[in-house]
């Protein structure tokens, strides 16, 4: 990561200036950001991802929901407990409750006999209390009998029938009826294996902050100090609209020039893993109506953010930004990354007012439409999700291969590792991952972005990199 990245990484970006594409609101034509047929120069990453990201006033808002339903959730305040965790003393073995003081100096020469007058199972409470010469049979987890301050593990035990004759080997498991006594073969010290009330949590002290992010060990923890619901924020809703003639949904006939739609299903995919709620706008015909009905209606739905794929370019079918200025505003247009570099963005004001609705618009191509979504899109739901980390981290790789980029454009090439036997990616002596080209980088080639298992950066200032070229590495979700 550059110096610069670093002022997008969620703690409040400044804004920056940014470039209007069109200064007529409802333009047929979507406007042209150029000065006298001259283009506008490129926005670099930096720029851009700060400008989306200084559109968002912050996190979406509170709600209510039940633990269990709340996995990678965001708290929107803290979590306190409502329980102290255990809730009561509490035995960590099976065996036996005892006091300690009458199993000084036990041992396998030497084993002190007590008298088994009772059990308490988990859940249950016990009933008889621990005297001097005896023991209470005892299950993990079940309460501490009174009188007790310790607890002997079975397997330092000798159960005896009320003839004093060993009713089973040494150290079985505490199952069976209920012996009449039993021989202690191991001194225990006061307090062994008995997990204090409080000794985890204690009622009323804060476990989680605001702002984590609730993971399966959270949502455990929630749960285990009486947390029946938690308050995080609201998953981003986004709207994901396909755009193209040519597009046709799952299943259709694509007739002699049409092409199955993988920008939808594989976008809608992408809001679901970034932590939001994505909710499909269809297919529009390169018609500005048609886009602008769609975008409207996703408006009414109640969107926090619209993303459009295909139909940003300068092609005479590309009416998507014309839409984007009919319902709202476009901030920027154009950035220097390769491949993705007719990327949009603006926003429009929410049906019923608060927060701007965040308005993307993507490349057509499959792989492009991925990697704006990467650089721009993931990080814009991730804040609004709640999340303080919405850039991903960045490790080191080496090159195994010669590569090549477009000049002054900073690519982004999907790459694999190499792993050894166990599938543990390779590193060199430096600790750089050793990755190679997951296939043809061209834009349109989905096989190779299935495959990649992260995307390698060369920055603008070159072209080309040889073998052994140090580059940042940005891993993918390959699962959670």
């Amino acid at each position: 990561m550059t110096a610069s990245e670093g002022s997008a990484t969620g703690q409040g970006p400044t804004r920056v200036s940014s470039t209007r594409v069109s200064s007529t609101r409802g333009s047929s034509t979507g406007g042209s950001p150029t000065s006298r047929g001259v283009p506008a120069a490129l926005h670099s990453l930096e720029e851009a991802r700060a400008s989306v990201l200084a559109s968002i006033d912050g996190p979406t808002e509170a709600e209510q929901v039940a633990t269990a339903d709340a996995l990678w959730r965001v708290l929107a305040e803290p979590v306190t407990a409502a329980t102290s965790l255990p809730p009561w003393d509490n035995s960590a073995m099976d065996g036996y409750a005892v006091r300690a003081i009458d199993i000084v100096g036990a041992s396998d020469a030497t084993p002190v006999l007590l008298r088994v007058i009772g059990e308490v199972a988990a859940g249950a409470t016990g009933t008889v209390a621990v005297e001097p010469g005896t023991a209470v049979r005892i299950a993990t987890g079940a309460p501490v009998p009174p009188g007790a301050d310790a607890v002997v593990p079975v397997e330092a035990t000798q159960a005896l029938d009320r003839e004093g004759r060993p009713s089973g080997p040494r150290g079985r498991d505490a199952t069976g009826p209920l012996p009449a006594g039993c021989l202690v073969h191991d001194a225990v010290p006061i307090g062994g294996s008995i997990r204090r009330a409080g000794s985890d949590v204690e009622a009323g002290t804060q476990v989680l902050p605001t702002g984590f992010v609730l993971g399966p060990q959270a949502i455990a923890l929630a749960a285990g100090i009486a947390s029946a619901t938690v308050r995080v924020h609201r998953l981003p809703r986004v709207g994901v609209l396909a755009t193209g003639d040519e597009v046709h949904g799952s299943g259709e006939p694509l007739g002699p020039a049409g092409i199955p739609d993988a920008n939808g299903p594989g976008l809608r995919a992408l809001v679901a893993a970034s932590g939001g709620l994505a909710i499909d706008l269809g297919i529009a015909r390169d018609v500005l109506g048609d886009v602008e009905e769609r975008l409207r209606r996703g408006l009414a739905a109640g969107v926090d953010a619209l993303i459009v794929s295909g139909g940003v370019s300068v092609g005479p079918y590309d009416v998507v930004r014309a839409a984007f200025e009919a319902i709202g505003r476009i901030d920027l247009w154009r950035v220097a990354v390769q491949p993705g570099k007719p990327f949009a963005f603006g926003t429009a004001e929410r049906p019923g007012g608060g927060a701007p609705v965040l308005l993307f618009g993507l490349p057509g191509n499959p792989v492009s439409s991925f990697v704006t979504f990467e650089l721009f899109v993931r990080p814009a739901l991730r804040r609004l999700a709640g999340r303080r980390d919405v850039l991903r981290p960045v490790d080191r790789g080496v090159l195994g291969e010669h590569v090549s980029k477009s000049r002054g454009r900073r690519a982004f090439l999907r790459v694999v590792a190499e792993r050894d036997a166990g599938g543990t990616e390779r590193r060199d002596a430096q600790g750089r991952v050793r990755v190679r080209l997951a296939g043809g980088q061209g834009s349109h080639v989905m096989s190779a972005l299935a495959v990649a298992d992260a995307l390698a950066v060369v920055g603008e200032a070159h072209d080309t990199l040889d073998i052994g070229a140090d580059v940042e590495l940005w891993w993918l979700d390959r699962d959670r």
